[in-house]
């Protein structure tokens, strides 16, 4: 037994010795160099392995020699794993290469595609508008494109139209006014209303010291294209708004200071300046008191003269803050200097500097905007829209623009030859005064009624700006128009009376002081109530509605006698189904105002 195991174990160490040389011989110097560097824990593994082999040859069981024999296997299967791994991480397998490989061809050839599309997208198409492009060049691009309908085209002539809006805006000062206006008016500023508006109120808020300038410049568009107006006045009520709710101090005094100037360039109405203040001063802090008295310097001598009982109540208010002394020091000493510049009379402060005052007062639209009202600001002006109409709205504009120009040339060519004519004239009436000194006068009758529609909107505006009827009477009483525009000034408060949603108790008051002061008044109130009566047909609702309460007002204060009522006769024959609405109406508002017995006994008294 013992003679038959141990050629089994000669053989067993004889034979692994063999495989060790061959797998020496075979194995590739890249294994070898993996089996030097193998780990420590490699090397302990190998060394008790041969202490395995030598005790298997010292003559142990043959139990033992299995076992060991297993667990060499198994290390070596481990060893060969752990040589595999590393060899796999050094040098990757060409199965694994390829992809990598392939991906940065790939990436590589999708390079140069990428950059060709990207130099063929159209600069101006992105969202910013794409890169600088020269002037000439972009001339040379327009002229290339023959549909002038096209986005391209257009996409292209608004860039034109904005970089041209941007640069005139920056350069305006009071010198060059009237020609910046002029180079304005030759671009389409009705499609680039909002880009008009934007550059205006961007470049006011950048510098606040050329307000007065802007204001001017706005004034005159204005007058022109009177919605543009409109639309940066709504956006300049919307910024202060949203200054005043995020406390914001510097947007409120930006935007508080071009409304002032507007207000003296008569764009906005003085009811707008009251009511900021008033908001301003309602809780006063520190910055609010600050904005208003900045405000209030720029726009104090305006209203001063339109509005004084306004501003008296503002100056009250600010009195009483004064005296709380709640506020700052600094701010009370802010008051007390208004207080000063008010007493001199504004004289630091004009209401239009000298070269400003470039449009003419029935020109001017003066637009009523009410403070806390709703107001779109219309953003999607300030971006590029196709326009399918663009070539006949571009004619339409060169219309209007040939029509504004030619005004101008025409103003100032008639000025400079007044000028220069009015000697000449002066002498050719020294001539003929001379030669028809026995001649019979000439009259002239001005049938265009430009003296009519002045002395209305005097009265309009009159109106409109006062507080309460006591003033208003004041403000017209002041006028000192002849004894004939008495009739009109009756008529315009009916007018002004008519226009109104609903009935407001300010006209008759107002009508009514007029009756008591003078007969006259009254007489042509009377004769106004026959002449409204016979043509009531032609009155809306609305109108109808105020009229009839006005008179009833009038009828029950006795400010009209009640004789006026015989006009009226009640027959299906003699009256219409407006004038038997106007009749229902004025009985009604008497019997709310009297009472129905004593409108009774009134009626029939003989």
């Amino acid at each position: 037994m013992k003679s038959s195991v141990a050629p089994m174990k000669h053989s067993s160490g004889h034979d692994r010795r063999e495989s060790h040389n061959s797998y020496h011989r075979n194995s590739s110097p890249e294994d070898r160099y993996a089996e030097q560097e193998r780990s420590p824990r490699d090397r302990d593994y190998s060394d008790y392995s041969r202490s395995d082999y030598e005790r298997s040859r010292r003559g142990y069981s043959y139990d033992d020699s299995v076992e060991s024999r297993s667990r060499d296997r198994e290390k070596r299967r481990e060893r060969e794993r752990d040589v595999d791994r590393k060899r796999s991480r050094k040098s990757p397998s060409p199965g694994r290469r390829s992809p990598e490989r392939a991906v940065t061809q790939s990436s590589t050839q999708e390079e140069p595609s990428m950059k060709k599309k990207k130099d063929e997208q159209d600069p101006l198409l992105t969202r910013t508008g794409g890169a600088y492009i020269p002037p000439a060049k972009l001339r040379m691009m327009q002229e290339q494109i023959t549909d002038k309908n096209s986005l391209a085209y257009q996409r292209m002539s608004w860039e034109a139209l904005k970089k041209s809006i941007n640069g005139l805006i920056n350069k305006v000062n009071i010198s060059n006014i009237s020609i910046i206006i002029q180079e304005l008016l030759q671009e389409n500023i009705v499609r680039g209303r909002g880009l008009l508006s934007r550059s205006v109120l961007q470049a006011q808020s950048a510098s606040p010291i050329f307000t007065h300038v802007y204001a001017a410049l706005v004034a005159i568009i204005n007058s022109k294209f009177p919605q543009i107006g409109e639309l940066i006045l709504k956006r300049l009520i919307l910024n202060f708004r949203k200054g005043y709710r995020r406390n914001d101090k510097q947007l409120c005094l930006t935007a508080s200071k071009f409304v002032a100037h507007l207000i003296n360039q008569n764009v906005a109405h003085e009811v707008l300046c009251l009511e900021m203040l008033t908001l301003l001063l309602e809780r006063p802090t520190d910055d609010s008191v600050e904005v208003a008295i900045g405000f209030l310097k720029e726009c104090g001598l305006k209203l001063t003269q339109v509005s004084p009982r306004g501003i008296n109540a503002i100056f009250e208010r600010l009195r009483n803050i004064l005296h709380e002394s709640e506020i700052d020091k600094r701010v009370q000493y802010m008051i007390e200097v208004m207080f000063a510049v008010r007493k001199d009379g504004f004289k630091d402060h004009p209401v239009i500097l000298e070269g400003l005052d470039l449009v003419e007062e029935d020109d001017q639209f003066t637009h009523m905007l009410p403070l806390e009202d709703d107001y779109n600001p219309e953003d999607v002006l300030n971006v590029f829209k196709m326009d399918p109409n663009f070539m006949e709205n571009e004619e339409k504009y060169k219309a209007i623009k040939k029509e504004i120009l030619d005004e101008g040339d025409s103003d100032s060519n008639t000025d400079q030859e007044a000028g220069s004519s009015e000697d000449e004239e002066e002498e050719e009436e020294e001539e003929e005064g001379e030669e028809e000194e026995g001649g019979q006068k000439v009259t002239i009758h001005d049938k265009t009624e430009i003296n009519l529609v002045s002395f209305r909107r005097t009265i309009y505006l009159a109106i409109q700006s006062s507080l309460d009827f006591e003033e208003c009477a004041h403000k017209l009483l002041k006028m000192e128009f002849a004894e004939s525009q008495t009739k009109e000034l009756c008529n315009m408060i009916l007018d002004c009376c008519a226009q109104q949603r609903t009935y407001e108790k300010f006209f008759g008051l107002l009508a009514g002081r007029f009756c008591m002061l003078k007969k006259e008044y009254m007489e042509s109130f009377e004769s106004i109530f026959k002449e409204q009566y016979d043509t009531i047909h032609r009155l809306e609702t609305n109108k109808l509605r105020n009229v009839a309460k006005m008179f009833a007002h009038l009828l029950y204060t006795d400010s009209l006698p009640w004789s006026v009522l015989e006009c009226i006769k009640l027959s299906e024959e003699t009256t219409t189904s407006s004038s038997r609405i106007f009749v229902k109406i004025f009985f009604q508002e008497l019997c709310e105002y009297m009472g129905l017995p004593k409108l009774n006994a009134r009626l029939k008294d003989e």
